[in-house]
């Protein structure tokens, strides 16, 4: 008999497999489980569900960013929350493309008679959820974490 999993990460993308497998077989295209595990992987981001699964239970980082997530962070240093619209990595890369959808603009220009409001913004960030690029005061341009954590 198996150990129950303790990681709700891996427990709600297993959930979500099981939705798609229901959604695909109600359109009359009935799919294996394994391969609606293997979708849900290539969805967030990971080559293969063993890949997903195990950035899921690594430790300090059983939370890896996937669409759908509510997210806070900084975008050109204004504060933002929202959440994670899309999400693709390469698995040459160490690095992500994200697409975040925040809950209300961000104004993005520092001038007091100018404004310009960004509400969903792409870019490249690494493990720890900043970006590659920065600002000319050399703050990352995008740093983003899961809300509430």
């Amino acid at each position: 008999m198996r150990k129950p999993s303790s990681n709700t990460r891996i427990d709600r993308f297993k959930a979500q497999a099981r939705q798609l497998r229901t959604e695909l077989a109600g359109k009359g295209r009935a799919i294996g489980h394994g391969e609606a595990l293997e979708i849900i992987a290539r969805q967030n981001g990971a080559r293969d569900w063993n890949t997903l699964r195990a950035l899921a239970a690594r430790p300090g980082n059983n939370r890896p960013l996937s669409v759908g997530d509510r997210v806070t962070g900084r975008y050109l240093g204004q504060p933002f929350t929202g959440y994670v619209h899309g999400l693709s990595h390469s698995a040459q890369s160490d690095y992500q493309r994200i697409t975040l959808q925040f809950d209300t603009p961000v104004d993005v220009v520092s001038f007091d008679s100018f404004s310009s409001f960004r509400q969903r913004v792409s870019g490249v960030i690494d493990a720890t959820g900043q970006s590659l690029y920065r600002t000319s005061n050399g703050e990352p341009q995008i740093v983003v974490e899961h809300a509430g954590l």
